[in-house]
């Protein structure tokens, strides 16, 4: 290809790509709220960012996380930030056959070009579209074959909590939330380069290791005992710590992001605009690692959310407002903000929706407000386990009778269809606690028909494999083999098909136990499996988040090979099944989110003797950890103020006059 200057629009080359393959809407970018900046904005210090969601374009642009980063970085100055995504295989071998590199939605320009590439994991199973992306962008795979002028790789988002998986491919990770975050690394590639770029990128990034809150993996030495553990990990330069702490953005109303929401044009996975109302949760359920790693709980206020939404709305035009969180239901006043939305958008067909619910934060005014101007669609409630004992281990405190009440209600209220989510795996689980989520769907369904008088009550019950996850209490679990979990589930999906009566009205779905198996082995792994992970993109494996995509053999022949390299006795098992004693070293030991280990350790020996933990948000401290460590607190309300302005939109508005009129 001719040669071209850094920053050059590559659509000329591009163009005749697209009629070949499909959805070439998704590479074409020019979305509403999309940002395209000079390419020296700032002058020669530009600092230029490629933000990239490793992952298909209709699953990556609804993205809040990615969003938010966007918008942030564009507002500065002399900085810009453009989108990159996965592209598709048939895209992938055009792009190679025409010399195509990887490239920008916004301006298409080539990835290579940027000073960074910032790559947002919220699941491991995006490795594999990382290095087919770096590949692409003509960017070595691995950190130590880079050299000065090459990007710079920074992964974060929630699979970055344990980053030495992928140490062989990223220069640096940074962990925890973004928004300062990137703001603090653009402010360092600035100076850099404005001191004219003193000791080439390993002086950058050594500076960036130096803040104490970026993991570069280049500056740490790992070392392993004879059975194939780690005996420690430590830093190998001065001024590098020996663990990396965790960004916490207090005050969210100080970061109303994003302010212009991107509006796809191609079909996305959520078309809808979303504002987050609080970040963390603190109810302690011990499987889930979002809830441990974003604690503290931070409350966006009523009034703070309340412009959001309108802003969002009158920048996209879009007909639902997501309120997003880890458990929406539990922001303190959510009451007063279901019902300050509900009466502000009376009329004018904008639903609200809160993404996932508690059954016992659930209420019928609730949903009421919630499906008042948009449409009722299923309700969706997560019990996690099957039977009470399974739900203490976990520390998910709903009963059976919280669970039948719920759903009796919204059957009464005039809602046919309810979904439960549940978890297969679990530890300490037996067949029998799984069984009992037939029982569980039985019962939903005759309350159902009882208090609706009908017959067209439907349960969908839904079923996911159980990961263990780092920074969680079960992370010294050994995780439940493939062949168990599938066994399980078969058990289960007979016992609800037996019930001629009921099973023809609760749905089954379920994922088979192998892409757990390779989740475990990327979420728990450490730089070993980074051969594994290469070995398999070598293979052909690409999204591996994608059922139709995912292949379980080619996972285990690539590990087979990588690990019969290893100087260790380690394989696929050592890593998922194998329980891990308390003293055992961990990966990501190297990462500091807040949480004390040993207070972990005690809330697994508490999951063990079916002892439930309160949420710390109502109840004393439980000492975790992450107040005093990271030098935050729970922000919560209530604020006491009311959803502002009181204006009614639409429709309501006839109805307001009359009103008036009345009391006149």
């Amino acid at each position: 290809m001719h040669t071209r200057t850094a920053g050059a629009s590559l659509f000329p080359d591009l163009e005749p790509l697209l009629e070949q393959v499909s959805k070439p809407i998704q590479y074409v970018g020019g979305e509403l709220n999309s940002t395209v900046k000079d390419w020296n904005v700032g002058g020669e210090h530009t600092v230029r960012w490629a933000l990239m969601y490793p992952d298909a374009y209709e699953v990556g642009v609804p993205n809040q996380g990615s969003m938010i980063l966007y918008e942030v970085l564009n507002e500065c100055p002399d900085a810009l930030a453009e989108r990159t995504y996965a592209v598709w295989p048939d895209m992938e071998a055009l792009m190679r056959e025409s010399g195509v590199p990887q490239f920008t939605v916004d301006a298409h320009r080539a990835v290579g070009d940027f000073d960074v590439l910032g790559v947002s994991f919220s699941t491991e199973l995006g490795y594999t579209n990382l290095l087919t992306a770096l590949d692409l962008a003509g960017i070595p795979l691995h950190a130590r074959d880079r050299v000065d002028g090459d990007t710079i790789v920074i992964a974060g988002g929630h699979a970055a909590f344990n980053p030495e998986t992928i140490a062989d491919f990223v220069d640096a990770a940074i962990i925890g939330d973004g928004e300062e975050a990137v703001l603090m690394v653009t402010d360092l590639v600035r100076a850099w380069k404005s001191e004219g770029m003193p000791g080439g990128r390993r002086e950058l990034l050594l500076r960036l290791a130096r803040t104490g809150g970026v993991y570069v993996p280049a500056f740490y030495d790992v070392s392993y005992l004879p059975d194939g553990r780690i005996q420690r990990i430590a830093p190998t330069e001065h001024g590098v710590p020996w663990r990396v702490s965790k960004h916490t953005v207090m005050d969210l109303d100080a970061w109303p992001y994003p302010k212009q929401p991107l509006v796809p044009l191609a079909e996305s996975v959520h078309e809808r605009m979303s504002v987050e109302i609080f970040r963390g949760c603190t109810r302690g359920c011990r499987f889930c690692q979002a809830g441990m790693i974003t604690r503290p709980v931070r409350e966006r206020s009523i009034t703070g959310i309340g412009e959001m939404v309108e802003k969002g709305l009158a920048a996209t035009g879009f007909e639902e407002v997501g309120l997003l969180s880890l458990s929406s239901a539990d922001h303190s006043e959510i009451a007063d903000i279901t019902k300050g939305l509900a009466d502000r958008y009376e009329g004018t067909n904008t639903g609200l929706s809160l993404p996932s619910t508690r059954v016992d934060a659930f209420n019928i005014d609730l949903a009421n407000e919630l499906t008042r101007n948009g449409r009722r669609s299923g309700l969706t409630f997560a019990p996690e386990g099957g039977s009470e004992r399974i739900r203490k281990v976990i520390n998910k405190m709903v009963t059976e009778d919280d669970l039948i009440k719920t759903v009796s209600a919204a059957y009464g209220a005039g809602w046919r269809n309810v979904k439960l989510y549940f978890m297969c795996g679990l530890p300490t689980e037996t067949d029998e606690d799984v069984l009992q989520i037939a029982e569980l769907a039985k019962r939903v369904i005759e309350t159902g028909r009882q208090v609706s008088g009908r017959k067209d009550i439907r349960c969908t019950v839904s079923i996911g494999g159980f990961v263990p996850k780092p920074h969680t209490p079960f992370q010294w679990v050994g995780q439940l083999s493939s062949d168990e979990t599938d066994a399980r589930l078969e058990k289960l999906r007979d016992a609800i098909r037996s019930d001629r009566r009921l099973g023809s009205s609760i749905g089954f779905r379920y994922h088979d136990g192998k892409p757990g198996i390779v989740e475990g082995l990327l979420s728990r792994g450490d730089r070993r499996v980074g051969a594994v992970i290469e070995q398999v993109w070598r293979d052909g494996g690409r999204f591996d988040g994608w059922s139709e995509h995912f292949s379980y053999d080619l996972w285990m022949e690539a590990a087979d090979k990588a690990f019969s390299r290893s100087e260790w006795p380690i394989d696929v098992d050592w890593y998922t099944t194998r329980e891990r004693e308390e003293s055992e070293f961990l990966p990501w030991d190297v990462v500091d989110s807040g949480l004390d280990k040993e207070w972990l350790w005690q809330d697994w020996l508490d999951a063990l003797d079916e002892t439930e933990v309160d949420d710390c948000r109502w109840t004393p401290c439980f000492d975790c950890g992450v107040c005093p460590q990271m030098n935050t607190e729970i922000e919560i309300g209530p604020t006491g103020k009311v959803l502002l302005p009181l204006t009614v939109l639409g429709a309501g508005k006839a109805a307001m006059a009359e009103q008036a009129h009345t009391h006149a």
